[in-house]
């Protein structure tokens, strides 16, 4: 009997003492025990030899295809990019630009194809005699648009960093166009949203109305004089973009509209090669854009500043427990502060010094952390901080190949459809990323993002971006791809994504389709999607300052997550667009 009773007390305390430790090993606070937990390598597709994640399920398809056919990474971006241009004409472009960042073997890389300010340009272009901003002289129609990057930008990344030849690259794109493709219904649907924008312009009104007429899904898009310019390029390079009968092209639509690129303009501009912004957030090298686009390193302070945050239990955050109303105030603070940065610091480092290493610096995320009081601080209280020394329908894809070569590319026309301009003849859209410049220092952009002398225009100068193609090592392994468009909000978006994966251990797809929330500064309030915050949450954070305000969904995260060690790879593309990841 004693026997008996010895050995159910000591299964109780074995028992008891199995269910403390196990309490403690799930419990947040104990931030030690929280690093035993592994990632959560999950999501709703997966691959083991190569995986791609787009807007477009047709460019996925492409990419995936050169993959399969033995190219590298960037054989398939530079692929998806071109059929991007045909098959997702509201930020797929030519006559746009963008950022992409490589790892190749063992060397990370990033391509700046930023479209420049044409050499006519002046700082005062958007003002009337009053000084007074004209926003829709810098968002609509040919004034708005840079010198386009994309088409150099693609071709100097495959011809330095891919195995193929051009021909075979740009031929899906070009079969796209020249035969079509059957349209989905959201492409449609958006197609149809902008016929007051597109009757602006007979051009762009007989490529992407019917007269008044709607699209619906399925029915054949063919885009003929788009094929023609591909086939140009396939032939002749970036000479069948920027010389040549394209590029005469362009400058006969400039000169019927007002616009003021020029054929020199074009000759001369040429993408370039910049050493990525790297940063370790807890044992996970991240490497993002560096400026001209001001996603790297506002990505790096938003997550050297959320290392000092003590990370609540993922199902207090997602579940609507009340008690993490501090962890988020502090985020929200840490985001208000890095915008304030942005809007000082930030610009082309080819006409600015950028103080890059300060604003990435441990100590000075430690320096801005230690603002933050228990209350919201005024965003005119926020000053940037003092150095010694875009629209939502850009779009981001996320390619690996089967030796784990990455490739995170975010592009863009700035507006949905860019300038609304498309050139005669050529069959493709004109940014308007001249909006992306600080028009009037301090007066905001169509993101109400706000700028100042660091981002004043200037002929040549590249506009400052918010694009944040990004990828993640872990002991020098892939990890993570990712970015996304959004305006102002990417950097955001993709924070919240990093954060999700790798704090909250969630799987790849929830971490992306999880609602989302941003504060840039200016204005004063917190955006957020709904659901994002539970309501007793919101009340909270209500009474410690914050003003808020729900908006609908933004961003597209196009991401991929790779188990290195069992050689899977994960994708999912954004619940809140209808791209595709495919994996194989």
């Amino acid at each position: 009997m004693v026997r008996k009773n010895l050995g159910f007390i000591v299964t109780t305390a074995l028992i008891i003492l199995f269910l403390y430790y196990a309490s403690q090993f799930n419990n947040p606070l104990n931030g030690t025990q929280r690093k035993k937990q592994d990632i959560n390598f999950r999501s709703d597709v997966s691959g083991t030899s190569g995986m791609v994640v787009s807007a477009s399920k047709y460019a996925s398809q492409v990419g995936i295809d050169i993959l399969k056919s033995g190219g590298n990474a960037v054989d398939a971006a530079v692929a998806i990019g071109f059929a991007l241009a045909v098959t997702y004409p509201q930020a797929g472009n030519l006559g746009g630009g963008g950022f992409m960042v490589i790892k190749i073997k063992n060397t990370v890389t990033a391509i700046d194809y930023r479209e420049k300010a044409p050499a006519g340009s002046t700082r005062n272009m958007f003002l009337n005699d009053k000084g007074e901003f004209l926003p829709d002289k810098s968002q609509v129609g040919h004034l708005s648009a840079g010198v386009p990057g994309s088409v150099a930008g693609m071709l100097y990344a495959l011809e330095k960093y891919g195995t193929k030849k051009r021909e075979e690259i740009i031929a899906p794109a070009i079969k796209l166009a020249e035969d079509g493709f059957e349209m989905e219904q959201e492409l449609a649907s958006s197609l149809n949203g902008e016929y007051e924008l597109f009757k602006q312009f007979p051009s762009t009104k007989k490529v992407f109305t019917k007269n008044g007429l709607n699209y619906t899904g399925g029915e054949l898009f063919i885009q003929k004089d788009l094929a023609n310019t591909l086939k140009l390029i396939s032939i002749h390079g970036r000479d069948g973009f920027y010389s040549g009968v394209t590029a005469e092209l362009i400058v006969k639509e400039m000169q019927r509209g007002g616009g003021i690129i020029t054929s020199e303009d074009l000759k001369n501009y040429n993408p370039v090669e910049r050493i990525p912004i790297h940063i370790n957030y807890k044992g996970y090298d991240v490497y993002s854009m560096s400026p001209p686009s001001s996603g790297g390193i506002a990505l790096a302070q938003l997550l050297n500043m959320a290392e000092y945050e003590q990370i609540p239990d993922r199902n207090d955050v997602y579940n609507g427990i009340k008690d993490h109303s501090n962890y988020l105030h502090n985020i929200i603070e840490s985001m208000k502060r890095v915008y304030a940065d942005r809007s000082e610091h930030l610009g082309d480092p080819d006409f600015w010094k950028v103080p890059v290493n300060e604003l990435i610096s441990k100590d000075y995320a430690k320096k801005r952390r230690n603002e933050i009081s228990n209350n919201s601080t005024p965003s005119g209280e926020i000053k940037p901080g003092v150095f010694i020394n875009e629209s939502d329908q850009t779009t981001h894809y996320s390619v690996i190949d089967k030796d784990g070569n990455m490739v995170s590319v975010t592009t863009t026309l700035n507006n949905t459809y860019g300038s609304g301009v498309v050139v005669d003849g050529a069959g493709f859209l004109l940014n308007d990323e001249m909006d992306d410049f600080a028009s009037k220092p301090g007066e905001p952009n169509m993101f109400g993002l706000v700028g100042n002398e660091a981002n004043a225009i200037e002929p040549g100068k590249r506009m400052l971006s918010s694009m944040t193609p990004t990828i993640i090592l872990k002991d020098g392994s892939p990890f993570m791809v990712v970015g996304s468009p959004g305006g102002g909000r990417i950097i955001t978006s993709v924070f919240t994504t990093i954060i999700n994966v790798i704090d909250f251990k969630m799987p790849l797809d929830s971490a992306i389709d999880k609602p989302r929330f941003h504060h840039q500064w200016l204005p004063e309030y917190l955006q957020y999607e709904a659901g994002a915050i539970d309501d007793e949450v919101l009340a909270k954070l209500q009474e410690k300052g914050h003003q808020v305000k729900q908006i609908s969904d933004y961003g597209r995260v196009e991401a991929i997550l790779v188990d290195w060690k069992n050689h899977t790879y994960y994708g999912h593309s954004d619940r809140r667009g209808y791209g595709a990841a495919i994996g194989y």
